[in-house]
């Protein structure tokens, strides 16, 4: 219990007038003393700086404002949404849509703090179905950012202009624009600098404003939506189903390799699209749940669509789906996290079942095993065995030989007619001019495994266990090294080296390779090109989402340059939420991983030798990157103590 030594007379409430004529009831305690022995320490935040505060809960990057821009638009009705991108959201983030538009009074009260539409009662946060809800947005947006907005409603002549800064309004006035809403936020965080030099390089945040753009765009297809950056539209989605939405903002190669899922019942309903098991990947990419037409992230839910696909795909790999679950919004709970990305269910239990049944259910619907393709290839149809008629000529004479009656007479298969017994007794004699005698095999089979050993093995022996491990002998004992690992250490620290200044040897394509990329990992690889230069790539943006490779690393196969940059996007991608590391060591982490010797490759003497040799000139040879052991050693007291010597 605090006490304290103050006195209190009297509480006296006062109520201060909003300006322009707009009544707000603030109330502010004045507490009048008799005495006090301490001065008074507690004081109440002003406005801006409170706004200030609120706005690091919603506004964590531009994307958190582009997010909350988007739904806004959403929840006014709007048939066609327009973003607006400048310099990744630190300069301009803009929305304009044709919605309802808001009165000279909304627009006001929009960005007063808890300021909203959609709240009348304390029953109302139990049965909410929009999208934007607690009235902190708005306010926490015109908090960090300088604030314009064109509004106005079908039935008003005129709109309203609106301009804040720092959460004060610099000017309101009538203005003539179209219906609907046009807000632009300019110079996020202008006025808490500690703020913005936290944001990343342009790309990366770029990357989360496309993430939450298709999140908005992928629940709401019947709306139109464009995303344009720096002038360059990256995105026009035109109305249109769901899995048109889909191959709109994932690619064409989802057209042929989506499942349709659907299930209604009393409780909930459950309707989306699953990607064959063929799809699946090394990341999470390509998962998205909606509730209620809203994206959350659900560990619990994604478990679920997992188990479905238990035994069809990898452990190690991640199926792909968008799936929408929609029940009586009293069932769920979105007031839990400011983002309003992560829910709370009533009955998690059976919203988890619910999820694995459908996805179950349609994975049994499209059969997984290879169907047969009847048609004739072309050019197999213009070959004279086919399109030439066989004559009665040739029949009779196919059916005379001897080789046919053999095979349709009964029992007569095993019978070879006489003539054909020259040409036999040739090819048997052939045979056994090529073989050796048995006895001759019998007595020389010792020395002539012994001539072989001296042959094949130099003094000092590597022999491949399992097509994995390299067992080498040691005056010490025995060394047993993991092929795998010891590649992903000695690439790992030649990629440092690289970075250090030593030069990889480049080999340049003779017909360079293009790649085409989605939208997302186009913007991951245009962040990465420089360092992938350093390490022997050369590679250069041909549009928007292709990239032609000019030349790889010697080391990489030819042919095989495009796999190798969307294999190693896949993994950059995988240690995207593992803050530990740079983004210059997740790249050449995925690299080393990527280009390493697998287990299973056999490995000749030399191979075997450069590799371990190659392996304690590292720095530090006995681990990769990522902890693995690269080799174990055995003594020869623990092989003598193995056998009770």
């Amino acid at each position: 219990m605090l006490l304290m030594s103050v006195a209190f007379r009297s509480i006296r409430l006062k109520v201060t007038n909003y300006p322009s004529g707009v009544e707000r009831r603030t109330v502010i305690l004045t507490l009048q003393k008799e005495e006090a022995d301490v001065p008074d320490i507690i004081q109440l935040l002003p406005d801006h700086i409170a706004n200030q505060i609120a706005a690091g809960e919603v506004i964590q990057r531009p994307a958190s404002a582009v997010k909350e821009l988007l739904e806004n638009a959403v929840d006014a009705k709007a048939t066609s949404i327009q973003l607006i991108i400048i310099d990744a959201g630190k300069q301009l983030i803009q929305v304009i849509d044709n919605g309802s538009g808001m009165s000279e009074m909304d627009v006001r009260m929009a960005f007063e703090r808890h300021a909203t539409s959609k709240i009348r009662a304390i029953d109302d946060l139990f049965r909410i179905q929009t999208m934007g809800f607690r009235g902190e947005a708005l306010a926490s947006i015109a908090a960090v950012a300088q604030v314009e907005v064109k509004t106005k409603r079908a039935e008003d002549a005129a709109g309203t202009y609106l301009e804040i800064e720092n959460s004060v309004v610099q000017k309101q006035e009538p203005v003539a624009t179209s219906n609907g809403t046009s807000i632009a936020m300019k110079n996020l965080f202008f006025n808490v600098p500690a703020r913005r030099n936290f944001l990343k390089s342009n790309a990366s945040e770029m990357r989360h404003i496309v993430d939450e753009f298709i999140r908005v765009s992928m629940a709401h297809p019947e709306i139109f939506f464009s995303l344009t950056s720096n002038g360059q539209q990256l995105y026009h989605l035109e109305k249109g189903t769901l899995k048109q939405r889909i191959v709109q903002l994932l690619g064409n190669q989802y057209n042929s390799k989506l499942v349709s899922a659907e299930e209604q019942t009393d409780y909930m309903n459950i309707y989306g699209f699953i990607g064959k098991p063929e799809i699946a990947k090394k990341t999470r990419g390509d998962q998205y749940f909606f509730v209620n037409k809203r994206f959350i992230k659900s560990p619990y839910l994604n478990h679920a669509v997992a188990n479905a696909f238990q035994e069809m795909i990898a452990s190690d790999s991640y199926p792909s789906y968008v799936l929408f679950i929609d029940l009586d919004p009293s069932q769920v709970d979105i007031n839990v996290h400011p983002t309003k990305q992560e829910i709370k269910f009533e009955d998690e239990k059976i919203i988890y079942a619910f999820v694995q049944a459908a996805v179950k259910h349609a994975l049994a619907q499209f059969s997984i095993t290879p169907t047969l393709d009847f048609d004739l290839d072309p050019s197999i149809q213009q070959l004279d065995a086919v399109n030439k008629p066989f004559t009665e000529a040739q029949k009779n004479a196919i059916s005379s030989s001897s080789i046919y009656q053999a095979f349709t007479q009964k029992h007569a298969a095993h019978k070879i007619d006489p003539q054909y017994k020259s040409e036999l007794k040739h090819w048997k004699s052939f045979y056994e001019a090529g073989q050796p005698k048995q006895e001759a095999i019998e007595t020389n089979e010792t020395t002539t495994q012994s001539a072989f050993q001296k042959a094949t093995i130099p003094d000092q022996t590597y022999t491949q266990l399992f097509a994995t491990y390299i067992l080498v002998t040691t005056e010490k004992g025995i060394l047993l090294v993991h092929q795998q690992n010891a590649h992903e250490r000695i690439l790992f620290e030649q990629f440092q080296s690289a970075f250090a200044g030593k030069v990889m040897p480049v080999q340049k394509s003779l017909f360079p390779a293009t790649i085409q990329l989605s939208l997302q990992d186009a913007l991951l690889l245009d962040e990465m090109l420089p360092d992938l230069q350093q390490l022997g790539y050369l590679i250069e943006p041909f549009g928007k989402e292709t990239f032609i490779i000019q030349g790889t690393p010697a080391d990489v196969e030819e042919g095989n340059e495009s796999f190798a940059i969307e294999l190693l996007l896949e993994q950059i991608k995988h240690f995207s939420n593992d803050i530990k590391y740079s983004k210059r060591e997740k790249l050449i982490r995925s690299l080393a991983q990527q280009r390493a010797v697998k287990a299973g490759k056999t490995l000749g003497q030399t191979e075997m030798k450069q590799l371990v040799e190659s392996l304690f000139q590292c720095e530090q040879p006995n681990s990769t990157a990522g902890g693995y052991p690269t080799y174990t050693e055995l003594k020869k007291e623990d092989l003598q103590r193995l056998f009770g010597r």
